[in-house]
């Protein structure tokens, strides 16, 4: 496992259920031995497999041990504050602000400010561009997969910072270039650009991080008694930028009174939207900007994958809006700070196969014919070609294939039950039968075994009709702690049977054993001389005792009559075997 990326998979709690593959918009997972790792060179940091994975076994990056050591290492540090805070600190801004300072912080800054001058020199952009699709470089993630998944498109990529990375190009210069700067939200994006950004910003910590260590240092934010006019945001109060955590916070920061009916501004949020939006725009040839502001979670960032808060969306979208004042004259406002950027595509690289190669993948998990292409989607791609891709490309293992592992079981269960040499059948809560052997039906005569002939393992026939005591098979499957044992007599042979549980309610199973037949009688017979001796050694032992003699030498002569029998038997055998050759 790979503790240096932003997340990462803790191999021991991953329970092999394929819900993070499943679930990832972009099928950045392999499964090794069982277990799903994030594939860091195609990963976009949505950080849906951490929502998703039922077992806590996607782990993001705990990045506080770094931001302890920064606070020791710099005089000045400064923490700057994702905007969606509203929705996850409860209690007013000043409180919040005191107890990050009482943590060392030189000052605590809004990264919503980084925000404005996004929007700000976003609005200069689209006033001055030419016609054409604008993609916001507001969230990292859509950033991400724009360059890897969709290359085409990446020179519509607005050329600007990020608001994170704008916000501490700002803080720099208005505090030194020698300052530390943490980043606290909900993002995982972040710590990707806290790893690539040359200097900008030093560490990112998710929200959880930052409580733990308040907690850590006893600090309770709602005892507090913050200083009158000291524990404010510096280097001052955000506005518009507030906005920007929930959709279309963004495009209000841009164009004032912006409103659906605004063709050249839309908004969407959630992967799975976006990369419905995106698709064939590489295409589309407007006759003016066509701007789209895009965030990676459902409902914006408010939702964070390291979000904490389980409010509604409509909750937090109103602490959001509840905490942003400004001025609707003063928008969109003018560029203060120079944060262009440039994006380089990443592509992903598609490898395409043969169709014979993928036909040998799709058969390596039993799939012949394109019937046999059930695309149910168990092992987490959307149908059995791209997971015979997988295959080929060692992303995935036939086990994940849930029709293929069932059939599989069924066949090895089946041979089993068929290469038993007792008679074996499985019966439900019905009484009419499942599944049974051939032998089962040879031990009942020649009509059951002509009925064996027309309906194979004699499925949907009635129990009762073809042995007695069937209610055993009742009292069982009510009572599954149960096994029931009897003797019955059926064609001049006598039958032992033993009915067991295996599912409660439901089935119950039967074995049955010829114990007239020769081997069987010889078996039947020594268990039971063992039987003998085990109930009665403990009063041969105390006999002994009084007798003053050993009592192993009495457990020695019963064996030894139990082993001559055995072996008489044995002997017997081989000379009937040798007289018949």
């Amino acid at each position: 496992m790979d503790f240096m990326e932003p997340v990462y998979t803790q191999a021991a709690e991953c329970q092999d259920c394929y819900k993070c593959l499943r679930r990832c918009p972009v099928k950045s997972i392999q499964i090794q031995d069982g277990h799903a790792r994030i594939m860091n060179e195609s990963c976009i940091m949505c950080g849906t497999c951490v929502r998703t994975c039922p077992a806590g076994a996607k782990k993001i990056r705990n990045d506080l041990q770094r931001a302890r050591l920064l606070l020791n290492s710099r005089d000045k540090v400064y923490m700057s504050i994702a905007p969606s805070w509203r929705a996850e600190f409860e209690g007013s801004e000043d409180k919040l602000i005191a107890a990050v300072k009482k943590l060392g912080f030189a000052g605590v800054s809004e990264t919503a400010l980084g925000a404005q001058e996004v929007s700000a020199n976003t609005a200069k952009i689209l006033a001055e561009g030419k016609p054409g699709v604008y993609i916001s470089s507001a969230c990292p993630t859509v950033v991400e997969y724009v360059l890897k998944y969709m290359p085409k498109l990446a020179g519509s990529i607005t050329g600007l910072l990020s608001p994170l990375l704008a916000h501490c190009k700002m803080l720099r210069k208005e505090y030194g270039d020698d300052i530390g700067i943490v980043f606290a939200g909900p993002c995982i994006g972040k710590k990707k650009e806290s790893d690539t950004s040359e200097g900008l910003l030093d560490v990112a910590i998710t929200f959880q991080d930052l409580k733990q260590w308040l907690n850590d240092e006893d600090i309770d934010q709602g005892s507090l008694q913050p200083e009158n006019g000291e524990d404010v945001f510096v280097p001052q109060r955000a506005a518009e930028g507030s906005l920007y955590p929930v959709d279309g916070g963004m495009i209000a920061g841009i164009k004032a009174n912006c409103d659906v009916t605004d063709a050249g501004y839309m908004t969407f949020s959630g992967m799975d939207n976006i990369m419905q939006v995106l698709e064939g725009l590489e295409n589309f040839k407007p006759d003016k900007p066509v701007f789209l502001e895009l965030l990676a979670c459902d409902g914006g960032c408010v939702n964070g994958p390291a979000a904490q808060s389980e409010k509604s969306s409509a909750l937090k979208r109103l602490d959001v809006l509840s905490g942003s004042e400004y001025e609707k004259e003063n928008i969109p406002r003018k560029p203060g700070l120079d944060i262009t950027a440039s994006f380089t595509p990443e592509p992903k690289e598609e490898k395409k196969y043969p169709e014979h190669k993928i036909r040998e993948a799709l058969e390596r998990v039993g799939k012949y014919r394109p019937e046999d292409e059930l695309n149910c989607s168990g092992c987490g791609y959307d149908s059995c070609r791209q997971f015979a891709e997988a295959l080929l490309e060692g992303r995935a293992e036939e086990s994940m294939c849930v029709s293929y592992m069932r059939q599989l079981a069924h066949k090895k269960a089946d041979m089993l039950i068929k290469t038993m040499p007792g008679g074996v059948v499985i019966v439900d809560e019905k009484l009419e039968v499942v599944e049974s052997n051939r032998r089962f039906a040879s031990m009942l005569g020649s009509d059951a075994e002509n009925l064996y002939e027309q309906v194979p393992g004699l499925e949907k026939a009635k129990i009762e009709k073809l042995l007695p005591n069937a209610d055993m098979f009742r009292r069982v499957i009510e009572s599954p702690e149960q096994v029931l044992e009897k003797d019955v007599k059926i064609n001049n042979a006598v039958l032992h049977i033993t009915v067991f549980t295996i599912e409660q309610g439901r089935l119950a199973g039967a074995f049955l054993q010829d114990i007239t037949a020769p081997a069987v009688a010889k078996e039947q017979i020594i268990n039971k001389a063992r039987n003998v001796i085990e109930k009665n050694l403990q009063t041969v032992q105390q006999i002994a005792y009084l007798l003053g003699e050993n009592a192993s030498d009495s457990e020695v002569i019963l064996n030894s009559i139990v082993e001559s029998f055995q072996t008489g038997s044995e002997e017997s055998q081989r000379g009937k075997d040798a007289h018949k050759e």
